[in-house]
């Protein structure tokens, strides 16, 4: 008995797999042909094309009241509630008429914050893909469930006249706030259900005084939770998993008045050149119940995990379940420590740094990291990559928005704010090295312990944040970069540039109020 199904708008169903096990869902993948078993028999399918999402085909219905809110733009692009009704239609008709699976969950751990919602689809494995994703209702929950927005990935329904419509391609992403529905054509990839509700995350939650986050999050012995915010290649996968910590969630969460709370229920995980020595956590989730995307296995199904001839984006979505050290309920206190998590590939900022209340809504609302762009005849300059809020890409309102409640927690609950470049030192990129994970695990480490509030403190000048003299356990020319550059007029120069860098970013915010009182905070030429 699927609870509300008459609403969906399907007709002439042939059969409806509902909130099938993890078994039953296996059992279809393999009979569809879908993808194949790997050695530990794990699921492993390909996506086509869509290696990654289509950020350029996605959509908002412009009306109200959701319209006023929305911060319009590149990211958050309009398109007219006829165009939807049409797309809407098409994807209902490619539903209609065949086998359907529908799967029903919980964005949101904390029971007043979370929704509730389904995804209805004709792909087992994007059945298995929501499972592993989304938090799994109890079989009492799932008899009283009643969704609050659909989504209905219709993946093989593409829009041919897409040029006629004046749209990018014939993939689609499409939002109707006010309909509470979301519709998917074209694209295959996983990602596009989990980031496109948590785009609608940061739509409903601020709207309700409570701050949704691209972060990870994890909990000390003592219930002390700290958050990590980067964007891809910071490493806030990986330093957020540590032994001596629960794993409350490694990429989406939300913050009200009872504390942090992980939207997932489950990881979605990068695989290349994935090493059980240094992510033992994420090699054994690799099992049963897994599912891998777009890995080169040999025929007897070995993964070769170094092999991104597929893309360079191989991924692994697996239940939570599958880490061992997690908290249970995904939950955690008011956060005692943020840490912003920035790879400057310049070498020109600190392994650490203290920030304060200004200075972390300046460094939020920069979401500063530098990418190496490799291409095969060796290497060009790296690109200084800004990303407000480090997920500006999921942003439906304006990003002072999420910056405005961050501060505002910050005060209340006195939390702490660093951040720790995990790049490059001594040099810029092909010059200087990677900061080692073992000097990053200190930085962080003394700041979640506290033993980094014994330290004494200097200023870093041009940016005005506060480095420390000495850390123990970490080479002290590395705490002040320039004294671990051999080539000191070099250093100055990046500085100086990477300065006005932040600075003409920051531009873009002078038209508000935030925009001209954090600007202060930022770098002082």
């Amino acid at each position: 008995m699927v609870n509300d199904l008459d609403k969906l708008g399907l007709t002439n169903i042939k059969k409806i797999y509902h909130n099938l096990s993890y078994d039953e869902l296996f059992k279809h993948e393999v009979k569809n042909k879908e993808g194949r078993v790997s050695d530990n028999g794990t699921f492993m399918v390909d996506t086509g094309i869509f290696t990654g999402r289509s950020p350029k085909d996605k959509y908002f219905v412009k009306q109200d009241p959701s319209q006023k809110y929305i911060a319009w733009g590149n990211i958050n692009k309009p398109i007219s509630k006829e165009l939807f009704d049409k797309l809407y239609k098409k994807a209902k008709s490619q539903l209609s008429n065949s086998e359907i699976y529908i799967q029903d969950a919980f964005c949101g751990a904390s029971i007043s914050s979370r929704k509730n919602v389904r995804f209805v689809t004709q792909v087992a494995w994007q059945a298995h893909f929501v499972k592993n994703m989304f938090i799994r209702p109890t079989e009492a929950e799932l008899k009283e469930f009643h969704p609050e927005f659909v989504v209905y990935n219709a993946c093989k329904c593409v829009n041919e006249e897409y040029k006629k419509d004046g749209l990018n391609s014939e993939v689609f992403v499409i939002f109707n706030i006010e309909e509470n529905i979301a519709v998917i054509g074209g694209t295959w990839y996983g990602g596009e259900m989990k980031k496109g509700i948590f785009s609608m995350m940061n739509y409903w939650l601020p709207l309700e005084g409570k701050l949704s986050m691209h972060c990870s999050a994890n909990i000390g012995k003592d219930g002390d939770t700290a958050l990590f915010f980067g964007l891809s290649g910071t490493g806030k996968t990986t330093l957020s998993t540590d032994s001596n910590r629960q794993l409350i969630g490694d990429d989406e969460h939300g913050w009200d008045d009872d504390g942090v709370f992980n939207f997932e229920g489950g990881c979605y995980a990068k695989c290349i050149n994935l090493d059980p020595k240094s992510e033992p956590e994420i090699y054994a989730a690799i099992k049963r119940n897994a599912l891998l995307e777009n890995v080169v296995a040999d025929e007897n199904g070995k993964v070769d995990y170094s092999n991104g001839s597929k893309t360079e984006n191989t991924r692994v979505s697996y239940p939570i379940t599958h880490i061992k050290n997690r908290k249970e309920n995904s939950q955690g206190n008011h956060p005692k420590n943020i840490i912003f998590l920035t790879a400057d590939a310049f070498g020109v900022l600190p392994p650490v740094a203290k920030l304060n209340k200004e200075q972390a809504m300046y460094y939020f609302l920069s979401g500063y990291t530098a990418k190496v762009a490799g291409t095969e005849r060796g290497i060009t300059e790296p690109v200084a990559t800004f990303s407000a809020c480090f997920g500006e890409a999921f942003l439906p309102l304006h990003p002072t928005v999420y910056a405005r409640l961050l501060g505002e927690k910050i005060d209340k609950h006195e939390v702490n704010v660093y951040l720790v470049n995990t790049g490059w030192s001594g040099g810029e990129y092909g010059v200087g090295k990677r900061m080692s994970i073992k000097a990053t695990r200190t930085c962080i480490n003394a700041i979640l312990d506290g033993s980094i509030n014994k330290c004494e403190f200097e200023n870093f000048d041009i940016f005005n944040i506060l480095i420390p003299k000495e850390l123990n356990g970490v080479e002290t020319k590395l705490l002040n970069p320039i004294n671990a550059w051999a080539d000191k007029k070099r250093y100055a120069e990046l500085k100086l540039n990477l300065a006005k860098r932040f600075i003409e970013n920051f531009k873009r915010y002078e038209d508000v109020k935030e925009g001209i009182e954090f600007a202060k905070a930022g770098p002082n030429l």
